[in-house]
C-alpha cells in the first residue's frame, strides 16, 4: 500500500505573508469615488501603493481629490462620469484604462438615495435610483471586465452596497433604494460566477450608516438618531476607515479565494435583525 509522504500543507513563506494586503503596483478604478466613503478608500488606497482614478459626475471634485493623493505622494488621475449616461460609462472606463495602463481593481463607490414612501414613488425617480446604483454597475463592472479579460491576468471588481440590500426600514420611504441595493447583491455573485473562469472575483462591501456630512440632517434628529444606536450592537455609528479596510481585503492578496460575497461593516445590525 502506498502512503502520502509529503506533506499537503502549504509551506508558509513569509514573502507571501508580507505581501497580503500590499497594494503596491496595483491600478485601481473608483467611480463615485469623492464621496465620504469613497474618499478614503482612494485616500487609502493610494496611501498604500496603488494607483487610483476617481470618477464622478463633478470632474473638479475628483480632479481635486487627485490632487491631494499626488501631493501625498501617491500617482492619481480624476475624471467626469456620469454614470446615469452608459456611454459616457464607456469613454470614462477607455480613457481610466489609457491614464494607468490598465485596470487591475473595480471599487464602484456610486450611490444615491431620493426617499420616497411607496405611495409617492414616481416614475422618475425610482428610473433616476435604477439608472443610478444598479444598472451602472452592471455596465462599469462590464466595460472594466472586458480590460481584465483582454490583458489575461486576473482581476477584482468590488461594489459598495448597504444593509438595506438584506434589511428593509420601517417607516422610511426606502422603496427604490432598498430594490437597487437587494438587486446588486444578486449581480454580485452571477458576476462573480461568470468571471471566475478569467481569475476574477467580484465581492461586496455592505455598510450601514456611516459617519458623513450626507448622512448629518438624519444624525441631528435625536430620535432618528436614538433608533439608529439602539439597534446597533456596537452601540456607535461606524467610520469610512472601517469600510476601507474590508475594500482592502478584497482589493489585495488577502481576498483572493473571496469571491461572490458581501461583507456587512454594520456593527453587527444584520447579525441581529
Amino acid at each position: 500500500m502506498n502512503y502520502q509522504t509529503s506533506s499537503l500543507t502549504p509551506e508558509l513563506q513569509m514573502e507571501r505573508i508580507d505581501k497580503l494586503f500590499d497594494l503596491r503596483g496595483l491600478r485601481a478604478y473608483l467611480p463615485g469615488g469623492y464621496g465620504a466613503i469613497g474618499e478614503a478608500i482612494a485616500v487609502a488606497m493610494g496611501r498604500l501603493g496603488a494607483e487610483v482614478c476617481v470618477a464622478g459626475p463633478n470632474g473638479s471634485k475628483a480632479e481635486a481629490l487627485a490632487q491631494r493623493i499626488i501631493q501625498a505622494g501617491g500617482r492619481a488621475h480624476g475624471l467626469a462620469l456620469d454614470v446615469r449616461d452608459t456611454k459616457a460609462i464607456e469613454a470614462a472606463t477607455k480613457q481610466a484604462i489609457e491614464c494607468m495602463g490598465g485596470i487591475d481593481v473595480l471599487v464602484n463607490c456610486v450611490g444615491i438615495q431620493r426617499e420616497q414612501m411607496m405611495m409617492d414613488v414616481t416614475v422618475e425617480t425610482f428610473d433616476e435610483m435604477y439608472e443610478t446604483n444598479m444598472r451602472s454597475a452592471m455596465f462599469l463592472a462590464q466595460a472594466v471586465a472586458r480590460d481584465q479579460i483582454a490583458r489575461g491576468k486576473g482581476g477584482r471588481q468590488i461594489h459598495l452596497l448597504s444593509v438595506r440590500s438584506q434589511l428593509a426600514l420601517r417607516g422610511r420611504g426606502y422603496s427604490a433604494y432598498c430594490a437597487t441595493k437587494g438587486a446588486l447583491l444578486m449581480l454580485v455573485k452571477q458576476h462573480a460566477m461568470e468571471l471566475a473562469p478569467h481569475n476574477i472575483t467580484v465581492n461586496g462591501v455592505a455598510p450601514t450608516f456611516i459617519q458623513s456630512d450626507r448622512i448629518r440632517p438624519h444624525l441631528e434628529k435625536p430620535a432618528f438618531r436614538n433608533f439608529i444606536l439602539e439597534r446597533n450592537p456596537l452601540g456607535r455609528i461606524g467610520d469610512p476607515l472601517e469600510v476601507v479596510g474590508q475594500v482592502i481585503t478584497f482589493a489585495s492578496a488577502a481576498g483572493s479565494y473571496m469571491t461572490g460575497q458581501v461583507v456587512y461593516i454594520d456593527g453587527g445590525v444584520t447579525a441581529s435583525q
